[in-house]
């Protein structure tokens, strides 16, 4: 049986919150806690290091909220793009030794359950990639440029990709200094791209990502 000695996360928390008004991740759940606070703490049980890109500002509020915590948490600078803030991640990990795993989730996803992070470290025996996700309840149509509707797709066959996604570690940071250049949106589609086959793992829509003010009233 395969086990783990090392399984690090990175957590993304550079976006600049443009559809939201605001720095969302700082934003106060129900909980009382923030939402870069209530995410980093559903993966403190599982990864013997969290690393962090992002700006001075959620770095200062994760220092000032969770001192506790701060041996298991590195912070990175941020990148242009999404990719370029995860590949920093991989680097800062790499430096530092390396892990069997990575789990690379979305700082604005504090809904994530602790049963689907299971599952995906337990999957990643299996596979080098699995992403979690949810398959389409709504009918989803394909439209041209000005709105036409064009056909309509079966819905059972359409996986909305959340996070987190899980990874061999030598394999994501190997697919990340091939694909340097590109700018792909998830990094589960950088292994699809090189032919890796990745694990389609059927988590919750309650998974959801903050991105508008009214998310935090709703959930």
């Amino acid at each position: 049986m395969t086990t783990f000695n090392r399984i690090s996360a990175i957590i993304t928390a550079g976006g600049l919150s443009n559809r939201f008004g605001s720095n969302k991740l700082l934003e106060n759940l129900k909980n009382g806690k923030s939402v870069i606070q209530t995410t980093i703490q559903k993966f403190l049980p599982f990864c013997n290091e969290i690393i962090i890109p992002c700006h001075n500002d959620v770095r200062n509020h994760i220092e000032s909220s969770m001192p506790a915590f701060l041996d298991k948490i590195t912070f990175v600078q941020f990148g242009e793009t999404r990719q370029q803030s995860v590949f920093n991640g991989l680097i800062e990990c790499k430096n530092k030794g390396g892990c069997d795993i990575i789990l690379i989730h979305d700082g604005a996803r504090p809904f994530i359950e602790a049963e689907t992070i299971e599952k995906t470290i337990e999957k990643l025996k299996e596979y080098k990639g699995v992403c979690v996700g949810a398959f389409a309840t709504d009918t989803i149509k394909i439209t041209d440029k000005s709105g036409n509707i064009i056909k309509t797709i079966d819905r059972n066959t359409v996986f909305c990709a959340q996070t987190p996604q899980g990874f061999d570690f030598i394999t994501i940071l190997d697919a990340h200094k091939k694909l340097k250049d590109k700018n792909f949106t998830d990094d589960s589609g950088m292994l699809e791209y090189l032919g890796i086959e990745v694990f389609a793992l059927e988590g919750s829509h309650s998974n959801k990502k903050i991105t508008f003010k009214e998310d935090l009233t709703v959930l």
